[in-house]
């Protein structure tokens, strides 16, 4: 066993017992809501506020991303831990903290967010050889119901910003509704999707390109190496999956266009949950136990990814 592998062997069992489903439902509890730049501006910076201070309370450097759309001012907010041995390189955790106008979005996206946030507790602790960056995006949601490719403004405005600023990423993780699973729930799947998924929705699904495969592959080697009993269904696409539509729907794509690596992890939303967009998606509906796994798995990657140092 390699030396590496042996230091990272014991923290499959180190995140399985730190990594806590009370504290992701904490966190869901306190951004559930609408978050919505116009029907609910306020509190759609009551949770970049949220999101802030709880990072900094665990000693990252903050610092604010700002955009404009149509004409307004909008923030995306970075946790950085600067790397000790390749500073220049960085590996960005990512999930976004706004809302369609009619739901209070517990799955989408406060879940994603609140595993962001756990995920960034338990490596606290940790220095890297590589930069880590925990960001919250806004404006991810469509600008118009009609227009459905109106939204991921925020984070193209980031990844836009990435590219002209030459940001060396090793990869891009987006948590994109992570919360509702379960051996009953039924899953369905896009038209046109090349591949066989189970028809139960208890697992994650795990969506790249095919410059980002190698996350892909990482992801699957995560939960072997950390012994986490996480369900998970792969997607690679070729291209940047403009033959899919469908797998484009959120932050990850908006890096894929740019030439980075990224992936989404997602529970796949409407084509499983009843409640996607609706009112009904509320914190009752999760399975916390289940993003546990997915924040485990997650943090086990992030690991992989910065490499920590002694």
């Amino acid at each position: 066993m390699k030396r590496y592998e042996r230091e990272v062997y014991g923290f499959g069992k180190v995140f399985k017992e730190e990594v806590s489903s009370d504290h992701i439902r904490s966190h869901i509890k306190a951004l559930e809501g609408v978050r919505h730049p116009v029907a609910a501006p306020d509190a759609l910076e009551r949770a970049a506020d949220y999101i802030t201070d709880s990072l900094h309370s665990l000693d990252y450097e903050m610092s604010e991303h700002r955009f404009s759309d149509n004409g307004r001012p909008f923030r995306n907010i970075i946790a950085t831990r600067p790397g000790i041995n390749r500073p220049h390189e960085r590996v960005v955790v990512l999930a976004h903290y706004d809302t369609v106008a009619g739901s209070p979005g517990a799955d989408d996206n406060a879940s994603g967010v609140a595993v962001m946030l756990e995920i960034a507790r338990v490596l606290a602790r940790f220095t890297f050889e590589r930069t880590i960056h925990f960001i919250g995006v806004s404006l991810e949601e469509n600008e118009h119901d009609s227009k459905p490719c109106s939204g991921t403004r925020g984070s193209r405005a980031l990844a836009a910003h990435a590219r002209e600023n030459d940001w060396n990423i090793a990869g891009v993780l987006v948590l994109e509704s992570v919360a509702y699973a379960g051996d009953t729930v039924v899953q369905t799947k896009p038209a046109g999707l090349p591949v066989l998924i189970p028809e139960v929705g208890n697992f994650i699904a795990v969506v790249g390109n095919e410059l980002s495969k190698g996350l892909i592959d990482g992801f699957a080697l995560a939960v072997e190496r950390y012994g986490v009993d996480l369900p998970f269904a792969e997607l690679a696409l070729p291209g940047n999956g403009e033959m899919l539509p469908d797998s484009r729907r959120s932050d990850h794509a908006s890096f894929w266009d740019e030439g980075f690596k990224a992936i989404m992890l997602t529970d796949t939303t409407n084509f499983r949950s009843p409640h996607y967009h609706r009112p009904t998606d509320t914190l009752e509906t999760l399975n916390l136990e289940f993003a546990a796994k997915v924040c485990c798995v997650s943090a086990g990657l992030t690991l992989d990814l910065a490499r920590f140092t002694l």
